[in-house]
């Protein structure tokens, strides 16, 4: 786990912290979070929701997108589609977010949060504004 990443994103986020999210590493071209199933993270039949899913695509996304931006500038969500491909009802998924634009108005990721078993759950593909630069 980097700590330090960890720590910068539940500040930012404090959904994240609540989450429980974890930053397993964090650079320009990829980041890669974890969460964990948790029977209040579930929705039917102990599924986990996919609202935690996106939730935890969205921070992975958006903290690539600011490891992107230029100096003094800052990111919003402004689009992002999921597709959810399996269910998960146990054990930790993983977000893998690679930076697939950076440009000087927007920055497009897309993440894959794959299960333990290396099943792929969901893909998300997500455009973040580059505000303020």
């Amino acid at each position: 786990m980097d700590e330090s990443l960890t720590a910068t994103i539940r500040g930012a986020m404090p959904l994240a912290a609540h989450l429980g999210i974890e930053a397993v590493e964090g650079g320009r071209a990829t980041v890669v979070l974890r969460g964990a199933w948790a029977a209040e993270h579930c929705t039917a039949a102990g599924v986990l929701h996919g609202g935690y899913l996106m939730t935890l695509a969205d921070a992975a996304a958006a903290t690539l997108a600011y490891l992107n931006l230029p100096s003094g500038a800052t990111t919003a969500t402004i689009e992002a589609k999921t597709n959810f491909l399996a269910a998960v009802r146990e054990g930790a998924v993983t977000a893998r977010a690679e930076l697939v634009h950076a440009g000087k108005r927007t920055i497009v990721v897309q993440v894959d949060i794959t299960a333990d078993d290396g099943r792929l759950v969901s893909r998300t593909l997500q455009t973040q504004a580059v505000i303020g630069a």
